[in-house]
């Protein structure tokens, strides 16, 4: 970025030919060829979370979605049970910003439009859940008056980007650095700026202003979004402070400053494995309800970004088994409060 506030520009020639050659590598040599064995496993011995079909749909036919029907799956039973769809976005640079949001807006409006889905589908308790990007798209599709009405059950970010404006430097600042957690977690430099950089030249237009609503969700208004929110947000992350602004603007409460990180110092339950603080600390989770709707918080304690997938990321074994706790208890959490 140059001197100019709030507005992206390219950087130089040759650190473009590095961000795309590690664009490249992460796309083409690492997530790409991973991800193609694990189909490919599942295809040939599939587990239980194989999905029950995988649709196309006219308007983005290059976007294969997966549709899951559990086994549990009963409309009429008080349980959280839910037919899920795994919506699909063409990935940058070569679908660089607003064309991510455009595919999930496309393909949201595909499946609640599929004769054969729609039987399965109670349109008073529909959400979004997305995890990283994820939630970022959850966040700006659920803004566009496509999606906004029908997204009547609630949308719940998970560690979202949501402010582009804030500095890097800036970020570093504001996430919680906990050396006594060892192993990934106890890292006294966050790994998601090192590639941030990439990431951004990939996704951001020249020129691009950065506090596009479009763009970073936090510059929208309350009234934009559906009636129910969950921001969930980590401690030892980079982009758990915008999230938690967010949430506290949105609720009516005092916006945490710059210099006040996230979360705490000390250890949630004193470092137990997928300790989840839940109530009785405002820094960690509180939910409003007003005349506007519901905003909730959670802040996962002792979690970094991508602790539900921290074995695909190589982390130790601590790390891994901790964050498949903790995202087992979120997906529970998250179910009861979507469709309870």
């Amino acid at each position: 970025m140059t001197d100019a506030p709030n507005v992206y520009f390219a950087p130089p020639l040759h650190k473009r030919i590095l961000y795309a050659l590690i664009v490249f590598i992460l796309q083409k040599l690492v997530i790409g060829p991973a991800t193609a064995l694990r189909r490919l496993r599942e295809a040939r011995n599939p587990p239980e979370t194989y999905p029950t079909l995988i649709r196309v749909y006219n308007s983005r036919r290059h976007l294969p979605l997966r549709i899951f029907f559990p086994k549990s799956y009963d409309r009429s039973a008080p349980r959280a049970s839910a037919l899920v769809v795994s919506l699909n976005y063409a990935k940058a640079p070569a679908n660089p910003f607003p064309g991510q949001t455009a595919d999930i807006v496309a393909l949201f409006d595909a499946v609640l439009a599929d004769a054969e889905l729609l039987p399965h589908i109670d349109l008073s308790r529909v959400g979004m859940m997305g995890f990283s990007a994820g939630g970022t798209l959850a966040l700006t599709a659920a803004a566009t008056p496509a999606v906004r009405g029908r997204l009547t059950a609630g949308v719940v970010p998970v560690y979202p980007i949501v402010d582009f404006s804030i500095p890097r430097p800036e970020k570093a600042k504001t996430r919680r650095y906990k050396p006594a957690l060892g192993g990934v977690r106890g890292a006294t430099e966050d790994s998601l700026n090192g590639i941030a950089p990439a990431f951004g030249w990939a996704y951001l237009p020249d020129g691009q202003d950065l506090r596009d609503p479009r763009l970073s969700p936090s510059f929208n208004d309350r009234k934009d979004f559906p009636r129910r929110i969950w921001f969930v947000g980590c401690e030892l992350d980079v982009l758990g402070h915008e999230t938690w602004r967010m949430a506290c603007r949105f609720a009516g409460k005092r916006e945490p400053a710059m210099d006040e990180p996230i979360g705490q110092q000390d250890l949630a339950d004193e470092g137990a494995r997928g300790a989840i603080i839940v109530e009785g600390d405002e820094r960690f989770a509180w939910e409003v309800k007003d005349e506007e709707g519901e905003v909730k918080w959670l802040c996962v304690a002792d979690a970094a970004h991508g602790f539900d997938s921290a074995e695909m990321m190589g982390a130790d074994e601590e790390t891994v088994q901790d964050g498949l706790m903790k995202r087992d208890k979120l997906i529970t959490m998250t179910g009861k409060w979507l469709f309870a």
